[in-house]
């Protein structure tokens, strides 16, 4: 998917929620829980009840990997039934040696067709290259995360002493979000930014101002969408903010289907107020 394209589904449906199936096993409604196929069953259900709410679906792989092939086959499923219009993210956290990054990059781009693939950046350059080499597919890279280890790496102080940076000192993140904005473009990287962290939206949008930023946090986490609008809308959204649990796991009964298109709705109606 192109950014253009994407932009004019938020517009269509003054939109940018992203709902992420983390579909869990264990936690989904106990009806399902014997139907042959209860993870592709319950995530069909989801997306019938959201589809026009929402812009993007994100599939945390982790979820889908712990079930062995039938989580492999649930998630397949799950991209094939997903209209063609929405953006589709792997989330995945990939980012080896370029040959492995590589073969991750076909695997989820051509195998499984994802649109986009969070990438951890921390081998450089030759492992997140792979990931831009193919047309109309996206790199979601780490920037800055909204758990609590974020401290241990993330928010480390550089010592800086080179001329272009002033001799000033600066976080792990920016550096990450200054050198990785440089190998590709606003058409095909985004980053991860935590909505727990809409306070620093501000000044990351200061170092890139054009990139579209995928947020998660916002629900369970406790993040707000009032603030992450706030500080990290552009004039073309550029933003894609991502409920999950907050939203399929709304209710545990014969409604869940119903109750996650409420909690979607209310997201929805909310961004279409940031948007006007």
């Amino acid at each position: 998917m192109t950014r253009k394209q994407l932009i004019e589904q938020i517009q269509q449906k003054k939109s940018y929620l992203c709902v992420g199936l983390d579909t869990d096993l264990a936690k989904i409604p106990s009806h399902l829980q014997a139907h042959p196929d209860a993870v592709f069953e319950f995530n069909k259900q989801i997306i019938d009840a959201t589809q026009d709410l929402c812009v993007a679906y994100k599939i945390n792989t982790a979820f889908y990997e712990a079930m062995g092939l039938k989580g492999w086959e649930a998630m397949e499923k799950t991209v094939q039934y997903i209209p063609k219009e929405q953006f589709v993210i792997a989330d995945a956290k990939r980012g080896d040696i370029g040959n492995t990054s590589s073969q991750y990059a076909k695997a989820f781009f051509e195998a499984l067709n994802f649109d986009a693939i969070t990438v951890a950046p921390y081998m450089g350059e030759d492992s997140v290259k792979p990931f831009l080499e193919f047309e109309n597919k996206w790199a979601i890279v780490l920037g800055l995360t909204s758990n609590t280890g974020s401290k241990d790496f993330e928010q480390l102080k550089l010592a800086r002493e080179d001329m272009n940076h002033g001799g000033q000192n600066e976080f792990l993140y920016e550096t990450i979000l200054k050198k990785v904005s440089s190998w590709g473009t606003n058409e095909n990287l985004m980053f991860v930014v935590g909505a727990t962290k809409a306070s620093d939206l501000e000044h990351i949008r200061k170092i890139i101002p054009d990139h579209f930023l995928l947020v998660p946090g916002v629900g369970f986490q406790g993040g707000s969408l009032k603030e992450v609008s706030a500080y990290g809308l552009i004039k073309d959204c550029g933003l894609l903010v991502n409920a999950s649990r907050a939203i399929i796991y709304a209710s545990e009964g014969l409604d869940f289907a119903d109750e996650a298109r409420a909690i979607a709705q209310q997201y929805q109606s909310e961004m279409a107020g940031y948007l006007s």
